[in-house]
């Protein structure tokens, strides 16, 4: 008999379709009135709370410093980096006007042209690269690490929530070194900081790596990734760490004095991460019920449900909802307070738990007048396909919480990794058997590649790209999967969101 799920839509009839219904099922976000944009509603910003809280502790360890720039960037600022630019060019929303004026009933028209257009932030490299030349003057203002959270605004053509909107939410770290030695260790450092925000705190395995030549961002010596596999096969890029070498730093005059007393350019990176991660938890945890929450990033790793139908046991189950609640928030997990709540809405109790189970709650409690007589709980767990509680003594599972909520991280990430290795084809050796892999399959293949951009294009073709050239390299000796020339280098290439 086929299992009756919670959601119409499901993974393998429409991926698509699925992943937009688990974002209204779990209430997070919505479609705007403004095509591309998105309202980002309470459970979904709560997430991403979650994710920017964690970040920003470990960005502040590494010696960063957090600041904001203005969300308009002047014209001339972006004509001085032309290379940079050209890769947004045609992303790139323009303020030309100033002023509203009524020229009939109703009809307002802009009528204040400004001298110089402004364009709405697609990425900050060329307002704080402008304010870098004023800051560095000498080896002594080195290094200089900064990071804001912000806004920026791409104009997307095929727009999807949390995965590519017109405006997004980021972070987007800025720094000035003295070598390019010092860049690179920059670059690595960060890209560790994603790594383990992905893998330790959303349980998403990823692969770090390099960036093809044709998959480099625009202007950068070189970008570095993290790749994730979606439950669909395709690759989705989420998070990126780029060494811009001295190019920025050129086009915007920025020199200082070296401790040889001669001007020198400095070494610029930048790095950043997205609303986009919640894209990512989505298409890597959810099921056909609904989301799926790793307990560290949850915003609530507890939900108590009191089954009060009785009138004459209400005021007892929710005192012991109460005290359940108190104790359980007494207990630490990864060195936090735990998160609980009690839903009191006057809701059915079949309501109140299938919305907590879109919602992806980790650990659903329900008590009523029965457990109050035997001291059980019925706990559900987010992390089984089974929907059927397990009873637990109420003393002994305070107890296990803590380990509990560590084996469900666990279980996430090993089920999540697991897909990921299955999904990973590696006797892929010429361009033919590759071309029909992707012609019927999804999925992770590693090859050796020559790193040519002639061959980035043939893989373009049929909507293959190199995703990286993993850290982790075999060291072996092969023939290109594209070109057939030796090379040692292995890559990962995959159809992508």
């Amino acid at each position: 008999m086929t299992r009756r799920t919670a959601l119409r839509n499901t993974r393998d009839k429409s991926f698509s379709d699925w992943y937009h219904e688990v974002i209204e099922a779990a209430e997070m976000g919505e479609h705007s009135g403004v095509r591309g944009c998105m309202i980002i509603r309470p459970w979904g910003y709560a997430i991403w709370e979650r994710i920017q809280r964690h970040l920003d502790d470990k960005i502040r360890e590494t010696g960063h410093e957090n600041c904001y720039f203005p969300i308009f960037i002047p014209m001339e600022l972006i004509e001085k980096e032309a290379d940079h630019v050209s890769g947004f060019a045609k992303e790139m929303a323009i303020v030309t006007h100033h002023r509203l004026e009524e020229s009939g009933s109703n009809d307002l028209r802009p009528t204040a042209p400004l001298k110089t257009p402004l364009i709405i932030r697609p990425t900050s490299e060329a307002m704080i690269t402008e304010a870098f030349q004023r800051w560095v003057k000498s080896y002594r203002d080195l290094p200089l690490k900064l990071n804001q959270w912000a806004n920026v605004v791409r104009w997307e053509l095929r727009p999807r929530l949390f995965l590519r909107t017109s405006e997004f939410l980021w972070q987007e770290g800025h720094t000035v070194h003295e070598t390019s030695q010092e860049a690179n260790e920059e670059v690595e450092t960060m890209l560790e900081c994603y790594r383990q925000l992905l893998e330790e705190f959303m349980s998403i395995p990823v692969i770090t790596g390099i960036k093809s030549e044709g998959e480099r961002f625009p202007g950068a010596v070189s970008t570095h990734t993290i790749e994730a596999m979606m439950q669909d096969g395709r690759a989705l890029q989420a998070g990126t760490s780029h060494n811009l070498g001295i190019n920025f730093a050129q086009a915007s005059g920025i020199r200082y004095l070296g401790r040889d007393e001669k001007l020198s350019i400095p070494h610029t990176t930048s790095w950043g991460v997205s609303t986009r991660l919640i894209g990512a938890l989505i298409m890597v945890h959810a099921d056909d019920d609904g989301l799926r929450l790793p307990p560290r990033l949850s915003p609530y790793q507890i939900v108590i449900l009191p089954i009060d139908n009785n009138e004459k046991a209400r005021v007892k189950v929710h005192k012991r909802c109460r005290e359940i609640a108190d104790q359980t928030k007494s207990l630490n997990f990864e060195g936090e307070r735990l998160r609980v709540k009690i839903d009191t809405k006057d809701d059915t109790p079949s309501n109140k738990r299938w919305k907590w189970i879109k919602k992806g709650i980790p650990i659903i409690i329900e008590i009523g007048p029965r457990d109050l007589e035997s001291g059980q709980l019925a706990v559900h767990r987010r992390d089984f396909e089974e929907r059927k509680a397990i009873f637990k003594k109420s003393e002994n599972f305070l107890e296990e919480v803590p380990a509990l909520l560590k084996e469900i991280q666990q279980t996430m990430f090993t089920k999540a990794r697991d897909w990921r290795d299955k999904m990973t084809a590696t006797d892929i050796t010429n361009l033919a058997t590759l071309r029909s892999y992707f012609e019927n399959n999804s999925g992770f293949v590693r090859g050796k590649w020559y790193q040519d951009l002639a061959s980035e294009e043939v893989l373009k073709k049929f909507g293959v790209t190199v995703r990286c050239y993993p850290y982790e390299q075999t060291g072996s000796r092969g023939n290109c999967i594209v070109s057939g020339r030796s090379t040692e280098v292995d890559a990962v290439f995959a159809k992508s969101y």
